[in-house]
Parts: structure tokens; C-alpha cells; sequence
């Protein structure tokens, strides 16, 4: 099995800033595909709600394009600062505490067999404590995402990622600052367990193909099959969460769940699986490519 911390080299303190810095630099390269991937998950709802017939955003690239001429090439860059904080704790925390977790499973035995279902296991507990941590940068990068172009003159819900934590602290009470924690655990402790079972199983599969060893290229394909596997699974968690934190229209969990069927059908659950793809696929090839090479740095 692949080993994600290099254990007996590198100590945790030296794994959480080699996973906060690797999923940080993933976060910087590619979210503007994850601003992309909320406009589309959440226009529906607004075009239903504001009467309008058509979709103002098609596709990842036509909806990047859409943002850059619109709102300027940096609006492709909304939320980047809670969104570095988010993976700083939260892509820190799980990465560095699923060995020590999944030894746990095992009894403490670091040399025991670990099996596919203890894996799961441990890297749903691990994302489930690192985001419920993490959700108020969540909140907070997704509300900022989310705001459009603004007529001529109209002022901007926030002006900033701390002008944002202040006025939704003043405004909605320091709790709202957790809205949306039950789909984002439920949507981040099941991509965290299919991003790093499945990381574990794609690379130790490729290694075992003859001609391939553990280089950059057995890194990009494990990270992109990481990213499919995540998406597939965490999907119709994702979009709830997305349109949760993007306003404060639904009363819980459930009556998002049940408006989205109800309005716009099941296949609303996998709206942006393409960008969604699109952002996840590059965010892990990438961060486990960078992952993999700071490890190395560390070790030497």
C-alpha cells in the first residue's frame, strides 16, 4: 500500500505542514474552476427563483469565460483567502491525522494489514473532524464565489474574506458560521475517504504494472483517478452544500434535498459533474503530486 506520510521519517507536525502546503498550492492553480463549478450548481435555483428562462452560464470553460469578461479575470479568483485558510486546516488536518487514525483502527499495530474498509474508515473520521473545524473559511469562500456581476452603483455583501467572518457574525450570530455543517461533513468526510482509498489503490495498482515506477507521471494518473472517484461519490453532497452556504433559503439539510428533486429532478444532484471533475481531478493530481515532493524534501 502506498504510504501517505512516510511514518517513519517524517514526524506529524512535519506531515500536517507537507498536506497544508500541498492542498494550498492545489487551491491556488485551480479555483477558478471551483468558482466555475459553484456558479453552475447554483445558477438553476436563481434562474427558478428570479423568473428567468434561460442559463446564464454553460459549461466549465463558457462559464469561465463568462466570469472573466463580465466581472474581470481576478473575480476567477473569489474567495482564494478563506479559501487558503479552508485548506491550510482543513487539507492539513486530514492528510496528517489519517495514519495515526488508521492505526487506531488496526489496534495500534502501524505494521498490521489495513483493510480497504478500515481505510474508509479512517479517512472519514479524519475529514469529518478537519472540516467541521474548517467550515466557517467554507462558508465564507463560497458565499464570496457565489456573488455576481452587481448593477452600476450597488454595493458588495462583503468587501473581503474578513469583512465577510465579521458581518455574518454581526448579522447571523456566531453559529451561521456553521450553516451547512451536516452536507459539508457528510460531502468532505466522503470525498476525503474516496480521495485517499482510492489514491492508495490507483498507485499501487499502476506501480504493479510492469514499466511504471513511483514517479511524477504514477503521481498525476493516481491523483486524477483520486478526483474521479471523489466527484462520482461526493456529488449530490456537494451541490446541497454549495446552495446551503450560497444563501440562507433552506430551513435544513432535508429541504434542500427535497426542493432540488422536487424543482429540478435527480439529475440536479450531479449539476457541474464536469467542471466539478474539471476542479477535482487537477486539484488532486496536483496536490498529491506536490504532496509527494515535499514528503521527499522532508525525508532527505
Amino acid at each position: 500500500m502506498a504510504d501517505l506520510t512516510h511514518r517513519s521519517e517524517i514526524s506529524f507536525a512535519g506531515t500536517f505542514f507537507c498536506s497544508a502546503f500541498a492542498a494550498c498550492f492545489a487551491e491556488l492553480c485551480t479555483i477558478p474552476l471551483d468558482t466555475a463549478k459553484v456558479r453552475l450548481q447554483l445558477q438553476k435555483r436563481a434562474a427558478v427563483g428570479e423568473g428567468y428562462g434561460t442559463s446564464k452560464y454553460k459549461g466549465l470553460l463558457g462559464t469561465v469565460a463568462t466570469i472573466a469578461q463580465e466581472e474581470g479575470l481576478i473575480a476567477l479568483w473569489k474567495g482564494i483567502i478563506p479559501g487558503l485558510h479552508r485548506q491550510f486546516i482543513y487539507g492539513g488536518l486530514r492528510i496528517s491525522l489519517y495514519e495515526p487514525v488508521k492505526a487506531f483502527c488496526v489496534g495500534g499495530n502501524i505494521f498490521a494489514e489495513v483493510s480497504l474498509f478500515q481505510k474508509i474508515v479512517a479517512a472519514l473520521i479524519t475529514g469529518a473532524i478537519a472540516i467541521t473545524l474548517a467550515n466557517p473559511t467554507d462558508l465564507v469562500k463560497v458565499r464570496l464565489q457565489a456573488e455576481g456581476k452587481l448593477p452600476p452603483g450597488a454595493p458588495r455583501r462583503y468587501t473581503g474574506a474578513l469583512n465577510a467572518y465579521y458581518s455574518i457574525i454581526k448579522e447571523e450570530g456566531l453559529g451561521a458560521l456553521w450553516t451547512g455543517l451536516g452536507p459539508n461533513i457528510a460531502r468532505n468526510a466522503t470525498v476525503n475517504a474516496a480521495e485517499l482509498a482510492s489514491y492508495d489503490h490507483v498507485k499501487q495498482f499502476i506501480l504493479n504494472i510492469p514499466g511504471f515506477t513511483d514517479s511524477i507521471f504514477t503521481h498525476l494518473l493516481a491523483g486524477l483517478g483520486a478526483g474521479f472517484f471523489a466527484v462520482l461519490i461526493g456529488s449530490p453532497v456537494d451541490v446541497v452544500k454549495s446552495r446551503m452556504m450560497g444563501d440562507s433559503i433552506y430551513k435544513s439539510t432535508f429541504d434542500c434535498m427535497v426542493k432540488t428533486l422536487r424543482v429540478e429532478g435527480a439529475l440536479a444532484f450531479y449539476k457541474g459533474f464536469l467542471p466539478n471533475f474539471g476542479r477535482l481531478g487537477s486539484w488532486n493530481a496536483i496536490m498529491f503530486l506536490t504532496l509527494e515532493q515535499t514528503k521527499k524534501i522532508f525525508s532527505l
